[in-house]
């Protein structure tokens, strides 16, 4: 049997649930899609972004103490890493939304199939074949798509937490050594490029 003579048997619940499902499984795949070039670029410009924040400055706090200076650009690689961070979150609790819900949403989807099937069998008073298929296949088919749904979303999540675990190790590794220069720079005017 196909689709279409499984979707004959829904009701305006299945069908709400199938677009549910359907809507969140778009949603999760270009957000996910986005997601992972995104914070792949982050990654790739995070360093030099850094090291592009402090020489911005660096005009401004040439004539402060070594002390100050390093303060100050403490404060501007927190901003910047913080920024990071937070570009690097973008989209990522539709996708743990999305991971979450979905299969308890196919879940659901089927036990009202089931039901039907049963429902289906207390009207008519026999436990045929016939009775059964069409709802206990529209249970089957919630299930999947259920786990279609987040399956997807679980990898597009952990994958881009993981690239986002990368980034902000480079922005604190970077942050540290730009840091480090700040604090062993004697001369006032040299500032870490």
């Amino acid at each position: 049997m196909d689709f279409a003579a499984y979707w004959q048997y829904t009701d305006v619940v299945t069908k709400f649930l199938f677009f549910s499902l359907l809507a969140l499984s778009i949603a999760s795949w270009i957000t996910g899609v986005l997601r992972l070039y995104q914070s792949s670029k982050l990654k790739q410009t995070v360093s030099t972004d850094l090291q592009q924040a402090v020489s911005s400055e660096s005009k401004s706090i040439v004539d402060l103490d070594s002390s100050e200076r390093k303060t100050v650009v403490e404060q501007i690689l927190l901003k910047e890493i913080g920024r990071y961070r937070f570009e690097g979150e973008k989209g990522l609790a539709i996708l743990g939304t999305t991971a979450a819900i979905a299969p308890f949403i196919g879940l659901f989807g089927t036990v009202w199939g089931i039901f039907h099937a049963l429902h289906s069998i207390g009207e008519t008073g026999q436990a045929g074949l016939s009775q059964v298929a069409g709802p206990v296949g529209e249970a089957l088919i919630m299930t999947g798509l259920g786990l279609a749904v987040a399956i997807p979303a679980v990898i597009f999540y952990n994958i881009a937490m993981r690239i986002n675990r990368k980034t902000l190790f480079i922005a604190n590794d970077t942050a540290y050594g730009l840091l480090g220069a700040t604090a062993k720079s004697e001369n006032q005017n040299e500032i870490p490029r």
